[in-house]
């Protein structure tokens, strides 16, 4: 079963961080707090993080100096970054933002609505990762452990398996499906929308894994590799 999602929260002053954690409570999920670059560096060394919440204006390593060293890191090279700003510096300022890998760039003057639901869509991509990780992991235990068996009284064993990692796979491409229409009425970030494109393909591979697996299908070594 997949656990809440943790969301970093990252800003040098504590009454910032206060009304980030107001706002994003409805959603329901694990809220951890930095109060500097260093911190959340460090959080991100032991813990999975859905999006990260990151302050520009920060004393010694700021925002971009964070955001240059998570990416840098392949643990955490994928993590979205929507960086927070209480100054409008310009289009420069913004597009160093974009360029040190946010996918979001916005004042401190936001919609808490907007916010809470930019953050809710990053959440969910998370979610549906983590479930497919776990399909993933299932079906590589399937082919590990079915590969030397002869046919016997352990043949139904691997069957029920089968079947139950093929519901599995149904529910996860059935919420997907729902959030990318979601994402197109809504008209999302372009990052989210490529992000759920992603994990189509994703399905759609393990899907057809899945499918090669099947009585009659042919032979296992058909099976696609998930990237």
């Amino acid at each position: 079963m997949v656990q809440k999602a943790k969301i970093l929260l990252v800003d040098d002053r504590p009454e910032n961080l206060l009304a980030l954690e107001a706002i994003l409570s409805a959603l329901d999920q694990t809220l951890v707090r930095a109060s500097s670059g260093e911190e959340a560096l460090k959080a991100l060394l032991t813990d999975d993080f859905a999006v990260i919440l990151l302050d520009v204006q920060m004393p010694g390593m700021d925002g971009f100096e964070t955001a240059a060293h998570i990416k840098r890191r392949e643990r955490t090279r994928d993590i979205p970054i929507i960086f927070l700003t209480a100054i409008n510096h310009g289009p420069h300022h913004t597009f160093r933002g974009y360029a040190a890998g946010a996918v979001d760039y916005i004042s401190k003057l936001f919609d808490p609505w907007v916010l809470r639901a930019k953050v809710s869509v990053f959440v969910e991509l998370y979610m549906k990762n983590c479930q497919l990780r776990e399909q993933a992991a299932l079906l590589r235990l399937q082919l590990e452990g079915g590969g030397g068996k002869a046919a016997g009284a352990d043949s139904k064993e691997p069957a029920g398996l089968l079947a139950e990692l093929s519901a599995r796979l149904a529910a996860v491409e059935e919420q997907a499906e729902a959030l990318s229409k979601q994402l197109d009425d809504e008209s999302a970030d372009a990052a989210a929308v490529a992000t759920a494109a992603h994990l189509e393909r994703k399905l759609t591979g393990l899907r057809r894994a899945l499918d090669a697996l099947e009585p009659g299908a042919g032979s296992n070594s058909s099976v696609p590799s998930q990237n």
